[in-house]
């Protein structure tokens, strides 16, 4: 697959859109390690739904990536990784959506990635030794527990999960659903209300490192999800009376929403970047499904319905990539980037879901079977548009920003990528 190239601006203002030397030979060894070593590998897989069972497979592609020297490119190279920014990594983001695979052979998936991001943002350097460095070394899983099972969890001041002092202490208290990853993570993020004052609305909020052999924190049961499952599922959590002393604090008290939002941008785009591979692989199988069949009497490829069908995804394809370009540019260089970081991540989810719809409706019957992965993909397509950020919550924050320019007599122009 041919990467997207990167946007940067020459010197006499005009826009360049060529990858620089060095991470197109880094992509180029992303792409054979996708092509040679991972997609072989889905045929040793047991059971895509549980992929524990043959965790041996993850290992292999993990000593390859090794051997290849693309892995962890997202951390720093004093913790073994390549030290590739936001941008880079959208790239190689996007070869790796092609396989679920790939992104835990390279130790870069959710949401472990996420988290060593987080630690490097925010622990102390004994929390990195006991933390970040097994997790970045592929000895431990970990997990970021936010989403209740009680409450809108897109509001995050509806969160009931409390950490209250006790000596040296936080007794915390609460119930996790949808935690990716949570059955035999080593350690989890949990995000609790450590304040009590109303006016403070998510400055009340901090996050906590718990180990999960701590007293008290309990995987209740794991849930059927409809799509695929990450290594030790999305289970239901509960914690009752974890005692976990106070330097488990990661960061400031009070902080837990200000870095939590820090390491959902690069998430996000991660995860879009991932659904462009997914939705490019789909759209190569449909390609090729209708140049191969024949119905009326020539080839499917020469409706015109269906040929339109072709267009739309790639017309969707071409708009994703463009934003989630511009937008990884925009967090690399330090600007401001939450109204396209919103619109990325609800176009882009949005966009995997229409192409994978389309590949569905052109395969027919086998779209709808478990023999492709095609069906898998529309399941986890529908997903898409939820974690991270409900559509409906980042049209609220986009719509938000339009208006705020409206009501100071301003054009809306900013709000829109400011590109004009």
């Amino acid at each position: 697959m041919t990467p997207a190239p990167s946007a940067t601006a020459t010197p006499t203002g005009t826009i360049d859109f060529t990858v620089p030397p060095e991470l197109q030979e880094l992509l180029d060894r992303v792409r054979a390690f996708v092509e040679e070593d991972v997609l072989p590998a889905e045929a040793d897989i047991s059971d895509p739904a549980d992929l524990l069972t043959s965790w041996g497979v993850v290992e292999r592609l993990r000593d390859r990536a090794r051997a290849r020297g693309i892995y962890t490119p997202h951390l720093p190279e004093e913790w073994g990784g390549l030290g590739v920014g936001i941008l880079g990594m959208a790239l190689i983001s996007q070869e790796c959506g092609v396989s679920g695979l790939a992104s835990l052979g390279l130790n870069a998936m959710a949401p472990d990635e996420g988290n060593m991001h987080t630690l490097l943002m925010a622990g102390t350097p004994e929390q990195l030794e006991t933390y970040l460095r097994p997790l970045a070394e592929g000895r431990t899983r970990s997990c970021f527990a936010m989403t209740e099972p009680d409450v809108a969890s897109s509001d995050p001041t509806n969160l009931q999960t409390t950490a209250v002092r006790d000596g040296g202490e936080w007794v915390i208290n609460g119930r996790k659903w949808c935690i990716t990853g949570g059955d035999g993570a080593a350690f989890s993020i949990v995000v609790a209300k450590t304040g009590d004052d109303d006016a403070a609305g998510h400055r009340n909020y901090s996050l906590i490192l718990v180990p999960t052999d701590t007293p008290g924190w309990e995987v209740v049961r794991h849930p059927e999800w409809l799509g695929s499952h990450s290594p030790g599922g999305h289970p239901e959590i509960s914690l009752t009376d974890v005692r976990v002393p106070l330097g488990n604090l990661l960061g400031a008290e009070g902080e837990g929403f200000v870095i939590a939002q820090r390491r959902l941008a690069g998430g996000r785009l991660a995860h879009a970047m991932r659904w462009i591979g997914v939705a490019q692989r789909a759209l190569d199988l449909t390609a090729q499904r209708l140049l191969a069949r024949k119905a009326f009497g020539k080839e499917l490829a020469r409706h015109q319905a269906l040929q339109f069908m072709v267009a739309d995804s790639a017309m969707d394809l071409y708009a994703s990539r463009l934003m989630v370009l511009h937008t990884a540019w925009k967090v690399e260089h330090g600007l401001p980037h939450r109204q396209e970081v919103a619109m990325t991540k609800t176009f882009v989810s949005e966009a995997f879901g229409r192409i994978v719809d389309r590949a569905v409706q052109i395969h027919g019957a086998a779209g709808f079977a478990m023999d492709l992965p095609i069906a898998r993909w529309y399941a986890d397509a529908r997903a898409a548009r939820i974690y991270d950020g409900a559509s409906e919550v980042h049209r609220m924050v986009i719509a938000r920003e339009c208006l705020k320019l409206a009501m100071q007599g301003r054009s809306t122009v900013a709000a829109t990528g400011d590109l004009g």
